[in-house]
């Protein structure tokens, strides 16, 4: 083989992005013929997603027979449906419980499948006659270990919760929509009605706290990133000088080496001091909005609770039905910090594939 020709291992281009290469490595494992197993578990998961959104409409529902039932002091109803609340809890814990199977299960499989071939790949362009020279930051070992669980943990979560919000928003706006009702309002003398006012208001309260996530916490894939490779680094060195002591060097031979392990533990140290300021950041905006949102919804039907135009149980039940949507909306305020992780890992990996796709095979031996 020319020096000048690129191994044919995959199909890709030399200038693909990382993560696009990083996925067309991963396609296997939905695509091979024991593929039938990984499509069961995200079937099982699609089917615990459609049932703990019929739970949680049924608690909603619960939400208002419930505090319509103590408004009316009426204690019969209100014990049948306390003893509800047990079959409902239990029902919910039980898809939780699958679901949670379902997903390390699948996690558990995916890794299982990539990191062979992740190693099978590396080991082939650096034995026989190929030369790859992936420069002395890649750090393989951590991205075929560490950077690919990182990479196949996260995707399957990412899909069941975005599924999850989807199917949420739809069904829990139809409720605020026809439980919250209109609310009408005196602006500068004139009479207005807003219908579907809590519908509005949810819309707007979440595209706040999340564009307030994406400003505040816009650097933390790279702070991720920079912290990842700090860690690999100090690895490596770590380990080379564990390498040199088995090799019975002297301990004078070995200063240059504890030099470096120290050097890298200070970066890796200035890495950590970041990514503590990155989360202490977003920690911000998540943890307020974690203690505004619930009583948000309440706020906002106040005024027709106030005014007899909602029951006490309508209240909690469009209180509650607003913190799901709100919480459906803030999908990538309640995973940025997961994505960005994700987003640095896929990239090691990425990178890894690309620089081993691009390994020339040594003139010498062609």
């Amino acid at each position: 083989m020319a020096a000048s020709e690129t191994p044919a291992v995959g199909t890709t281009e030399v200038h693909a992005e990382p993560v696009i290469r990083f996925w067309q490595m991963s396609r296997g494992f939905l695509a091979g013929k024991a593929s039938f197993y990984p499509w069961a578990l995200i079937g099982l998961l699609v089917l615990s997603v459609v049932l703990d959104l019929a739970l949680q409409y049924r608690l909603n529902l619960w939400n208002r027979d419930f505090f319509n039932a103590l408004d009316r002091r009426d204690g019969s109803i209100a014990w049948a449906q306390a003893q509800m609340l047990f079959v409902l809890v239990a029902s919910s814990v039980a898809v939780a419980i699958v679901a949670v199977w379902g997903r390390m299960t699948f996690q558990r499989l995916w890794r299982r499948w990539l990191t062979p071939q992740l190693l099978s790949f590396w080991l082939s362009k650096n034995r026989g006659r190929f030369h790859c020279d992936t420069g002395a930051t890649d750090f393989a070992e951590y991205r075929i270990v560490e950077d690919a669980r990182v990479a196949t943990d996260a995707p399957i979560d990412f899909m069941v919760g975005l599924l999850s919000s989807l199917l949420t928003a739809a069904t829990f706006i139809t409720v605020l929509w026809t439980v919250g009702g209109s609310i009408d309002l005196s602006l500068v003398g004139l009479e207005t009605r807003i219908p579907g006012y809590l519908v509005i208001g949810v819309i707007i309260y979440s595209a706040l706290t999340t564009i307030a996530m994406i400003a505040i916490g816009g650097r933390m894939g790279s702070v991720i990133e920079h912290k990842n490779e700090a860690e690999s680094e100090l690895k490596f060195t770590v380990a080379r000088l564990r390498e040199h002591l088995q090799m019975g060097d002297a301990r004078s031979s070995i200063g240059p080496d504890v030099a470096l392990a120290t050097t890298a533990l200070q970066k890796a140290d200035l890495q950590w001091q970041a990514l503590c300021g990155q989360h202490m950041r977003i920690t911000l905006v998540s943890h307020g909005n974690n203690l505004l949102a619930p009583v948000m919804g309440l706020l906002l039907c106040l005024p027709n609770y106030v005014h007899g135009g909602m029951s006490l149980g309508e209240m909690t039940q469009s209180a509650a039905a607003f913190m799901a949507v709100h919480r459906a909306f803030n999908w990538l305020v309640d995973n940025y910090p997961r994505l960005a992780e994700w987003t640095s890992a896929a990239t090691r990996v990425g990178v890894l594939l690309l620089r081993l796709d691009n390994c020339e095979a040594d003139a010498t031996s062609a």
